[in-house]
This record gives structure tokens, sequence and C-alpha cells, in this order.
């Protein structure tokens, strides 16, 4: 099990919903973070609280449709000197529900694959040459096991991009201390999945937390179904999944 005390995570869309959870829970654990969000003050609330827990964070803003805001995002990052070991590629959008789906617009399919496809990966483009120079590095990101659903087109086939770069990526990791993962939260009642989903936000932890704690290297490319380890503690969930890869 990694020990994350000390480390840096960066968590996009960390101001609420499964990004907060994640947040908080590796606070918990010691890890320092760095809170993003669309407009900075809207973590002011979560920032005070994870200060509170004696350790280090700050937070930053980027538009995440727009290559050039992440890119300055990124920028701030390094000029601060703050080493990325661990990064959640949480935020994401779900276009509108489409009762009427031969009618998708065309721009439906162009934000999705701009926040949920092509941010995550501009995102991972930069920081993982760095986490592989310095020989560790864990980089979790959040898809979904969405299907049998044409009403959401947009965000289904931009999470399913998600999932196929991210594991051709993880195949050109050999002997290096660095895992890529993707982790499927199943449906729950977030501001994205509405109140109509059966699972409580809460539910998240620690499954979509694990690919942060994880040595084992089997895990490299694999979708952790996070309900799968819902009510473990972190340590029987780890155990959980090393015995099954």
């Amino acid at each position: 099990m990694v020990d994350v005390k000390g480390r840096w995570a960066l968590v996009t869309g960390a101001s609420r919903g499964i990004g907060l959870y994640i947040a908080r829970f590796l606070a918990e654990k010691g890890c320092n973070l760095v809170l993003h969000s669309r407009d900075k003050h809207h973590t002011d609330s979560l920032l005070r609280d994870i200060i509170r827990m004696d350790v280090e964070a700050y937070a930053v803003s980027a538009e995440l449709s727009d290559v050039n805001s992440i890119n300055k995002m990124l920028d701030v990052i390094e000029a601060k000197g703050t080493v990325i070991d661990i990064l959640f590629n949480n935020a994401a959008i779900q276009a509108t529900y489409r009762d009427d789906y031969f009618k998708t617009p065309d721009s439906d399919y162009e934000t999705s694959f701009k926040i949920n496809t092509i941010a995550p990966m501009m995102i991972c483009y930069r920081i993982m040459p760095q986490m592989l120079e310095r020989g560790f590095g864990r980089i979790i990101n959040i898809t979904s096991g969405i299907a049998e659903d044409p009403h959401q087109a947009g965000y289904s086939a931009s999470k399913a991009a998600l999932d196929k770069v991210t594991y051709d990526l993880s195949t050109t990791i050999k002997d290096e201390d660095v895992i890529l993962t993707l982790a499927d939260p199943g449906w729950c009642r977030t501001d994205l999945g509405g109140p109509n989903a059966p699972n409580a936000v809460s539910s998240v932890i620690p499954g979509v937390v694990l690919g942060a704690f994880l040595d084992n290297k089997g895990c490299n490319g694999k979708i952790i179904g996070v309900q799968d380890f819902a009510g473990m503690s972190i340590e029987e969930a780890l155990a959980r999944i090393d015995e099954a890869v």
C-alpha cells in the first residue's frame, strides 16, 4: 500500500460531488492537495477544511474546455514547484438528456469530448513524463459504465474514448512505478448523476481512491468498479483488488 502522506495530488473538479470526497479522503491520509475548479473560489470552504487537517493545499482554476486555460493552470502548479505524484482526472460534464436522441446536436459530442476526453489526456501528457522521470506516479481517470443509453450519446462516447486512450497509454509503461487506472463510480446522486441515482455519493469511498494507493502493477490499465468496494476500509479494498488481478 502506497503511503500518500506528504505527497501532492491534483484533483480536478474538487469543489463538489465525487471530487470533494476524493480530496477529503486524501487529506485525511496526510496527502497535500491542489484543488481544481472552474473558479478557484468554489473550493474556498474545502480548502479551509483541508488546511485544518495539517496538510498543505491550494486552489487553481481552469476552464477544461479550453486547452490554453489547462496549460496556464499547469504552469501555475509548476511555477510553485509542486511535484504532482497523484492525479485524479475527475471533472466531467454530462450533456442534456435527449428524449429524442435522433435530434442529438453535434455540440453534445464536441463539448463532451473537450472536457471528458481531451482535457484529462492533455493533463496526463503534461504530468506523466515528470512522473516517469522521478520514478513514481499514480493517475486515476474517472470513467463511466454507462451503456445502452443513446439519450446521452455525447457523454457515453467521450467516456468510452477516455477508457481507450487511458488503456493504450498504460501499455507504454513497463517496469516504472507509475500506474494508470480508470475508476467507474457507478450511478451516484451528484449534480451530474441527478437525484434518482441509486448510490449515495459517499459510497465512492474507498473505491474511487484505490488507484492512488496501489502498489500492484497488475492493475495498470484496469477499470476499477468503485461500488464493489463500498463500505470497506482502504486496507480491505486493496486486499480484495490484489486478489482479483
